[in-house]
């Protein structure tokens, strides 16, 4: 796996002297793309070709996991972090005190709710720490779960009711899918981009489910 790791640090200092600006850490470059006269990037027709990339396999051991094994948030300014970053990102109306979100609008995509509190959302990893801890970040060193768990670059973060990522919990989408059925396209979307990009498995039954869910798609 091509990752730019040693680059973490200088990436982490740069946001350290950014003050309250959003810094995107993300590092490193797809592992693979569509080739040029092959579907559409961001389309149904691309996520099913990079489906069918995905290694099939029996979910790994949790032996040694730990959440402190995906270090997270990165700081993103001063006493700003990447949770910041996404909550600016995904609302509207936003109110800041220095660079920490206290305010704004946002429309949570898996439930559909609104909220104007930032303390009702989660950041939700939408493809889940554990999850990828047991389809193959379990040999990834710590850095790499860092970038991970920090990603910005890929479809990986996205502020969600608390409620709905808590009972998303660490499941895949043969286990759980957004109560909001409008979205699961665009769901499934993003969890295989993201498990491709990061060359993790995929079990069957999730395979058949993302399948599924892209079936959805308009």
């Amino acid at each position: 796996m091509r990752r730019a790791v040693a680059a973490v640090a200088a990436a982490l200092a740069l946001a350290a002297t950014a003050g309250c600006e959003s810094v995107d850490i993300s590092l490193g470059s797809p592992s693979a793309a569509p080739p040029v006269d092959g579907p559409a990037a961001g389309s149904a027709d691309e996520a099913t070709a990079l489906l069918d990339q995905l290694t099939v396999a029996a979910a790994g051991s949790m032996q040694g996991y730990s959440r402190d094994r995906f270090p997270h948030w990165s700081s993103a300014g001063s006493n700003c972090d990447v949770r910041d970053t996404v909550l600016e990102r995904d609302g509207t109306a936003i109110e800041l005190d220095g660079c920490n979100v206290v305010g704004g609008e946002w429309l949570s995509a898996f439930d559909g709710e609104s909220f104007t509190n930032p303390r009702d959302l989660d950041i939700d990893h939408i493809v889940p720490l554990a999850n990828a801890w047991r389809s193959g970040a379990d040999s990834w060193n710590d850095d790499q779960r860092r970038e991970f768990a920090n990603d910005l670059e890929r479809p990986q973060l996205i502020a969600v009711s608390a409620s709905t990522n808590r009972a998303k919990g660490d499941q895949d989408p043969s286990q759980w899918q957004p109560p909001n059925r409008d979205y699961w396209c665009q769901y499934a979307q993003d969890w295989i981009t993201v498990k491709h990009y990061w060359e993790l498995s995929v079990t069957q039954p999730e395979k058949a489910t993302l399948a599924d869910m892209l079936a959805t798609c308009p």
